[in-house]
């Protein structure tokens, strides 16, 4: 097998899993009840466990049961569309000055006017996945509790690695708790030790949330691998060193309280930690990402095999999406292009206009800078990050050049570098001159001039992040952190539904609870503006 040393035989798995009232809607999650099997029946040898954790780490890259159609997890919506890192992907980057999109799918163009309601089907599906994320983490730690393992006569060696199966289990809730408190605010709290049977979970607001998420990363950090020590696309002590960070960086439009003091000693661990910079921008984003170096800066990234996890979602839509026009799809090592996602002129002026920087991968040729007409996919240039090929060129292992075999970074060592120079442009302690040489450790990898310690202000930060983290699902949640993602102090093309950009109302910083789920569960709370 070309991926992870979790065996990807685990995605088959089905979890018999009891879904609460709010994460059940007509985007319906169950399992067909004839295709279920009871948790206990899963765990008849060692190898089972192994396998049920790989359909954790599974349930980021993959839609549902039997390939890229046919057997979905979530319903009510296209397969591909439902996927996790394209539903993340969509309301991250689409939402912001990095990406437009061509198609009239549904309500898919109200995600870049920032005019879409609780109706909306794809913030609808992505509030449902996460929720069949987390049930199936807590059935998994349902199923591995110490009593169960004595019940089954499990011995002292594979009780261990089951322990460290359990606080990657926890880690993988709380990241997809993090993306519920950041895109939703606040929602249902439900863990291992909620009912099994139906009920309905009381409201957690966005803080306990928070709080939920900060203790359970405390708690697991040392329960953890040590940093590059575990198997390739497990998540280890940085993984949970890098997601807490995330937490405190965003502490303040989270809780009302700065905790940019509390991130720094996290990054500081991360950076002094095996990880390296790979020599190669543009490689990072290559179908051999696993293997050409990347790998040794990517702390978390999402497997994708174009044979062994087909969807339509991830980085086989990062790759397809966004060629069109007169881009040859052979370069991305495709089989066509599907012509939607470009980038707006604002984004495009981050970059010199002569710029040497190799992250400003615009397409040109065809494609005007300015968006007169989003539904042209030639109207806006196109960018060319994700590519199914390998460092020589070599298309991926799907050779019909359908699925992608580029893994997807959550998190990645360039990422904990800006961090840390924005926590010391904010006062947060650290060096201005550790900041400086992070931020041109990065420039200089991708042919950038260099920059002073003088440079370093929050809105050269903010439009660093842009240059470096693009299209990786971080813009939205970074704009909100600097002020910028809704109201007037920052406008881009098509914001507000209007060419030249308009204010948009600070209510979008957050999206709704989807009508859906407040309607089987009235026990959740609308966010206020919808």
């Amino acid at each position: 097998m070309k991926k992870t040393q979790i065996k990807l035989l685990g995605i088959s798995l089905l979890l018999m899993v009891f879904l609460f009232p709010s994460c059940t809607n007509d985007l319906d999650q169950a399992p067909e009840s004839t295709n279920a099997i009871p948790g206990d029946q899963f765990f008849t040898d060692a190898a089972s466990y192994k396998q049920n954790l790989a359909k954790l780490y599974a349930g980021f890259a993959t839609s549902g049961q039997s390939g890229p159609s046919g057997s979905p997890d979530i319903s009510g919506i296209d397969e591909g569309e439902s996927q996790y890192i394209r539903g993340y992907w969509l309301l991250q980057e689409l939402t912001t000055d990095e990406a437009v999109i061509a198609w009239n799918d549904g309500t898919i163009k109200d995600l870049h006017s920032q005019t879409w309601t609780s109706l909306d089907r794809f913030v609808t599906a992505v509030f449902a996945r996460y929720s069949f994320q987390v049930v199936n983490c807590n059935e998994f730690l349902r199923q591995t509790t110490d009593e169960k393992l004595a019940a089954r006569g499990v011995d002292a060696t594979l009780k261990a690695e089951i322990a460290t199966y359990r606080a990657e289990a926890r880690f993988l809730r709380a990241m997809t708790y993090w993306h519920l408190i950041d895109m939703f605010g606040g929602g249902s709290l439900v863990t291992e030790e909620s009912p099994s049977t139906f009920f309905y979970p009381e409201y957690a607001t966005r803080a306990e949330l928070y709080k939920f998420v900060d203790e359970e990363l405390t708690a697991i950090t040392p329960l953890l691998k040590a940093p590059k020590s575990n198997e390739a696309f497990r998540v280890d002590q940085a993984a949970a060193w890098m997601l807490q960070a995330n937490l405190y960086m965003n502490a303040k439009v989270y809780t009302g309280k700065d905790h940019y003091a509390e991130a720094l000693p996290l990054l500081t661990k991360i950076t002094g930690s095996a990880y390296k910079l790979h020599t190669n921008y543009n490689q990072l984003f290559f179908a051999d990402n696993d293997k050409n170096g990347s790998q040794n800066e990517f702390i978390f990234a999402i497997a994708f095999d174009g044979l062994r996890t087909q969807t339509y979602g991830g980085t086989t839509f990062l790759t397809h999406a966004p060629v069109g026009g007169s881009m040859k799809a052979a370069d991305f090592g495709i089989n066509g292009g599907w012509g939607g996602i470009r980038t707006t002129s604002a984004f495009v002026d981050k970059f010199d206009a002569n710029t040497t920087d190799t992250r400003g991968q615009f397409y040109k040729d065809g494609q005007t800078k300015e968006i007169k007409e989003i539904g042209n996919f030639t109207d806006g240039y196109a960018i060319q990050k994700f590519r199914n090929v390998d460092v020589n060129g070599v298309q991926g292992s799907d050779k019909a050049g359908n699925f992608s075999d580029a893994d997807f970074p959550i998190f990645r060592l360039a990422d904990a570098y800006l961090m840390y120079a924005e926590c010391a442009v904010r006062g947060a302690g650290g060096s201005l001159v550790t900041a400086t040489k992070y931020v041109n450790d990065l420039r200089t990898r991708a042919k950038g001039a260099a920059v002073t310690q003088g440079d370093l202000t929050l809105n050269f930060i903010l439009d660093e992040r842009g240059r470096e983290l693009h299209w990786e699902g971080h813009r939205r949640t970074d704009l909100i952190r600097f002020g910028k993602f809704s109201g007037g102090s920052y406008l881009w093309p098509w914001k507000g539904n209007v060419a030249g950009g308009s204010p948009t109302q600070s209510y979008r910083d957050l999206f709704p609870i989807p009508a859906t789920a407040l309607a089987s569960n009235s026990k959740l709370i609308q966010n206020p503006g919808y």
